[in-house]
């Protein structure tokens, strides 16, 4: 797989499994500019990558702006939320339990 080539989702978010190891799991996000209100609240901890694109995130109650090439690092059990993006960001997800 080329994680560039990939369609956008007219609405929320297409995740694909890249890598399931063990204790790892790495998921390709692609995410339109019509997003679900979700929130979040794993029992993994989760680092993110934006590689394209920019997010708002809601974490544990403060605004994060995410733009191409930063990172974030979600403790477990961390309530979390996008709140908006723009349409054909892409992001990286790694999650650890």
């Amino acid at each position: 797989m080329n994680i560039y080539e990939y369609k956008v989702p007219s609405i929320g978010e297409e995740f694909t499994t890249l890598l399931k190891h063990k204790n790892v799991q790495i998921n390709h996000i692609v995410s339109s500019d019509k997003l679900e209100d979700k929130t979040y609240i794993q029992d993994e901890d989760e680092w993110v990558v934006v590689l394209k694109g920019q997010a708002l995130l809601e974490v544990d109650k403060k605004h994060i702006t995410l733009n191409t090439g930063d990172t974030l690092f979600i403790p477990a059990h961390t309530p979390h939320k996008v709140l908006q993006t723009l349409s054909d960001t892409l992001w990286l997800a790694v999650h650890i339990s």
